[in-house]
Formats: C-alpha cells, sequence, structure tokens
C-alpha cells in the first residue's frame, strides 16, 4: 500500500557520530528554528478536560506557516548544511507535511530545492508546495508510491549531488522537533503526562530526549496508529523492522519503518507506546474541533486518541496532561469519513444487525422494543424468505455498557442480534449497501481491494481485473485520500478458483477475502 515518508534516509548523516544525550540537548537549545517557526500556543481543552476530569492542554502546531510541526526539523536540517551542500541544492521525497516544510525553509533560506512527491499525492498538498517554495523549489511527480518518489529522488541526488533531506532519521531534525518540547516546559511546567504522535519518530524522539533530561518524572507516551504501528513492532523485535503493509487513512504517520537514530532514542526515553484505532481517530478529531474550532488532520489527532483511551483505561484523573496537534493538513473530502466515524470512536454510537421475523407487525414491535433510545441509522428492506436483516445505528449516552444491555435485552427476546461496531466491512461498505441479494445459487467470493488512487486509477483497476470473472458485486467510494478502497465479489466455480487466484495476485494490489464475515452474511449474501 502506498505509504508517505516511509524511509529512513541516511544520505546526510552517514559520517555523523552518535550524539549523547547533552550533545542533543544542546542542538534542541541553540537550534536557529524561530528564523522561520513561531513558539505555537498550548491551549487549555475545557470541553475534553470536564469530560475526562484531568487537565488537558494541546500544543497547537497547526499555527505554524505550513500547518504542522515539519517546518521545525526541516529548517534546522537545511540551515545546518555547509556552504558547498547549500550551494549544490536539497532534493526531499515526500508526499505530505515534510514537503511543505523543505518548501518553506528553501525559499526562506534562497536554497534551490527539488521535491519529488507520488502521483497520487492530492493537488492540494502540491499546490501547497509550490507555494511554499516559490521560484525557489521544483516539484516532480513520480510514481504511485512514496517508495517510488524516493527512487528518483535517490537519482537525483547521485547525478546533481544534492543534499537529501530526510523527514525524521537525522540528528538535526530530532533536535528541531524537540524544540517544541522546550517550549510546552516553559508554558506548563506542571505536565505530568505527555502524548506524543509516532510515524518515523523524529517527533517522539526529540521530546523524549529533552523532556527526560529535564524533567524525568513526566511520562511520556508515543502514540501510533493501529494501521502503522512501526515503533511497536520494532520494541517487540529490539531493533527497526519493516511492516508488509500500513493503513493511509493516518497519513502523516504512515512509516513502514521507524528510523534507525529515532528507533534508539524512542526505546531508550519513551515510557510507553500504546496505538489508536481509526475510529478513535476520527473521535479525537472532533473534540479538537469542540474545543479549538480547528480541524485537525488525522495523524495531528494522534494525541488526543490516546489521550482519551488511556485515562479511560487507567482511571486517570486530576492529572495535568499535554498532547500535540502536530497537523492540520486535510483533505476536505476526508471529512465525509470523520463524520461518519467520529461517534464511533468515542463510543458515543454503535451499529448493530439483528434478524426480525418477516411477519405483518414485527418491524413495529422491534422499534417498540428499542425504547426511547435514539436511532442515528435504520436499514431495512422487505424479503422473501421468513426472516428480515435489519441494520441499525443508535446513540450512546454511557458508551458500550448501554449498547450491552440493549443487546442483552434483544437477546432475551428473542432477537438474534451482531455487533458491528467495530466491524470494518459493516462500517466502510456494507451500511452504505443495505438492501440486495442475490436471487438463486451463485458460486460468490467476496474480496477488497485497495489501489493507488489517481485520475483514471478506478478504470485502470477495472481493466486490470480483466474481462473473464463475472462480477456479482462493486462497491467504491472515493474518500480523499491517496488510495481508493473496493469491495467486489465474483462469481467463481470451484475448478477456476485456483486460475483466479493466480489472477488476483498478479494485479499487485493489496487484497483480502472476507470469508464469514456476518456483515456480508446478512445484508448481501445469497445464503444466510
Amino acid at each position: 500500500m502506498p505509504t508517505t515518508d516511509t524511509k529512513a534516509e541516511n544520505d546526510i548523516k552517514d559520517d555523523l557520530p552518535e550524539c549523547s544525550a547533552y550533545q542533543y540537548l544542546t542542538k534542541i537549545l541553540c537550534a536557529p528554528v524561530y528564523e522561520a517557526a513561531i513558539n505555537t500556543d498550548l491551549d487549555y481543552l475545557t470541553s475534553l478536560s470536564g469530560e475526562l476530569k484531568n487537565k488537558v492542554y494541546l500544543k497547537r502546531e497547526d499555527q505554524q506557516a505550513v500547518k504542522s510541526f515539519k517546518i521545525r526539523g526541516a529548517y534546522n536540517c537545511i540551515r545546518q548544511l555547509s556552504d558547498e551542500q547549500r550551494a549544490a541544492g536539497v532534493v526531499a521525497a515526500s508526499a505530505g507535511n515534510h514537503a511543505q516544510g523543505v518548501a518553506y525553509a528553501a525559499k526562506a533560506l534562497n536554497i534551490k530545492a527539488t521535491i519529488v512527491m507520488p502521483e497520487t499525492t492530492p493537488d492540494i498538498k502540491v499546490e501547497a508546495v509550490k507555494r511554499f517554495g516559490g521560484n525557489n523549489v521544483t516539484v516532480l511527480q513520480s510514481g504511485t508510491s512514496f517508495d517510488q518518489a524516493y527512487a528518483l529522488a535517490k537519482t537525483l541526488c547521485s547525478e546533481h549531488g544534492y543534499a537529501m533531506i530526510p523527514p525524521f532519521d537525522h540528528p538535526n531534525v530530532i533536535a528541531g522537533q524537540g524544540t517544541i518540547a522546550k517550549e510546552m516546559l516553559e508554558q506548563n511546567p506542571d505536565l505530568e503526562y505527555l502524548f506524543v504522535a509516532v510515524g518515523g519518530g523524529g517527533l517522539a524522539a526529540g521530546i523524549a530526549i529533552y523532556i527526560k533530561q529535564i524533567r524525568p518524572d513526566i511520562k511520556i507516551i508515543g502514540v501510533e496508529s493501529e494501521e502503522s504501528a512501526c515503533l511497536k513492532a520494532a520494541l517487540e523485535k529490539g531493533a527497526p523492522v519493516t511492516l508488509p503493509s500500513v493503513g493511509i487513512f493516518a497519513d502523516g504517520v504512515a512509516v513502514k519503518t521507524i528510523g534507525t537514530e529515532t528507533f534508539r532514542l524512542c526505546q531508550a526515553y519513551l515510557d510507553d507506546v500504546i496505538t489508536v484505532s481509526n475510529d478513535e481517530i476520527c473521535g479525537a478529531i472532533k473534540d479538537i474541533f469542540d474545543d479549538t474550532r480547528v480541524i485537525a488532520e488525522p495523524a495531528g489527532a494522534l494525541s488526543v486518541a490516546a489521550i482519551r483511551k488511556f485515562t479511560k483505561q487507567y482511571k486517570l484523573q486530576g492529572a495535568v496532561i499535554g498532547g500535540i496537534l502536530c497537523g492540520a493538513n486535510i483533505n476536505f473530502h476526508t471529512l465525509r469519513y470523520v463524520s461518519e466515524r467520529c461517534e464511533l470512536g468515542e463510543q458515543k454510537e454503535a451499529v448493530f444487525a439483528v434478524k426480525i421475523p418477516e411477519a405483518k407487525g414485527s418491524f413495529k414491535a422491534f422499534c417498540t422494543m428499542l425504547g426511547g433510545i435514539t436511532i442515528t441509522e435504520f436499514n431495512y428492506r422487505y424479503s422473501k424468505g421468513g426472516e428480515a436483516h435489519i441494520f441499525v445505528g443508535v446513540k450512546l449516552k454511557r458508551g458500550n455498557a448501554e449498547l450491552q444491555a440493549l443487546l442483552k435485552k434483544l437477546n432475551k427476546n428473542a432477537y438474534e442480534c451482531f455487533d458491528m461496531s467495530d466491524n470494518e466491512l459493516a462500517k466502510l461498505h456494507v451500511r452504505h449497501m443495505v438492501g440486495g441479494k442475490p436471487q438463486g445459487h451463485i458460486n460468490e467470493h467476496i474480496f477488497s481491494f485497495a489501489f493507488p488512487e489517481y485520475p483514471g486509477a478506478l478504470m485502470h483497476f477495472l481493466t486490470k481485473l480483466g474481462e473473464q470473472w463475472n462480477i456479482t458485486l462493486f462497491h467504491y467510494r472515493n474518500h480523499g485520500a491517496a488510495e481508493g478502497l473496493v469491495l467486489a465479489g465474483f462469481d467463481v466455480d470451484d475448478d477456476k478458483r485456483t486460475l483466479f487466484d493466480s489472477h488476483v495476485s498478479e494485479l499487485g494490489f493489496d487484497v483480502h477475502e472476507h470469508r464469514d464475515n456476518p456483515a456480508y452474511r446478512l445484508f448481501l449474501s445469497g445464503q444466510s
């Protein structure tokens, strides 16, 4: 799957000795980042603090000119280059905030920069890089993934002698990000917990190495998306490992391999690492908006998602907690997905399926059984069989406990229920498709596909699928992300299954077969 900034580039650090903790402290204190960055606000989140019964503060890196913290590390790294390196120019590969930081720094320092971005990069990000860099920056687009863009950047380094500016795995980048920690301690010296998003690890490493020397009592907790937990995997193995694939909803932290130096520092100085789901991230975006009226990008909301999860899990109250809104470069169309999922992430909404008799009065009887609970979604269609399947969304006031009580009540009254709140197939596809089943028996097999999203990508996907297989079901929604997500069914005879599998494996897409998913079985399959 396409990722952003997935490698720990070593191009300009191979000859650098490993920095000690004291050297990092000096680098952070002396970093000239304020030539380009600002000391951002540390806002008290009134609503969230009241709900969680803790004092929650949020560092507003969305206030930077490039709407993310990346300007700090990019500027500090470029600023430290030799005169010869500056004269030769710099290059970076990025699909996101790092590209904007490099562009801004190059213009501020009057250095020529070439930035390579994948062809799948949303236009809004490409235009932002051009705007920030002006005449100092050349933007090239190559390939459909970061790896392909990075390959071209490496070639340009060799051909033109450019200095590669890495997104995270370099002491000067780490030190630039560490200036956030210095500001936070000055703004609120009473902090007890600090939650930091982890992608490649530059932000977490810089913050941890500074705070643990000044205030070792503060607990620093790294936060990863469940779909790109490269630090967690590295900690389990004792060394950086490469994930086979990563999800791209939180594209700012969609990193397959944590950096070598960032891993060393995170392993030594972080107190814990936790992961959060996409739904929890969506809930955090809403939390941040409720308190600040700012729309965070998914990666930028990771710390708040973890604060909610951590305080509830450990029943923490009365603590002074800090988080970092590390970016607000969100694609507007992504908000459709966020809006659908945020209340699920906060456990303020749940979705479930239920079987009811296909008989007169049974629909009304079921609604009566729900009582006064607020219904957020209701999908029902007449069936010729003896039972009907209903997809229901309900508003929750007491979280999962209220849902379990409702399901228990329904089961007690002979309604067979299926909790779909954690069923990705149901939430992403089936809730938009309820109401149709094949008439008669077919050898249907259901797959979800992910493919690089760019103009004409869906037609390219269909062309690669070929015409030799009968498509029985197809659902595609453009979420404004770097990948298109498709649910597709195929009529494949048993004696052709091996040939079909061989064809699918040659497509080069990320693919997963759904065999016994209750969402498919209840609402889309001809066999219940």
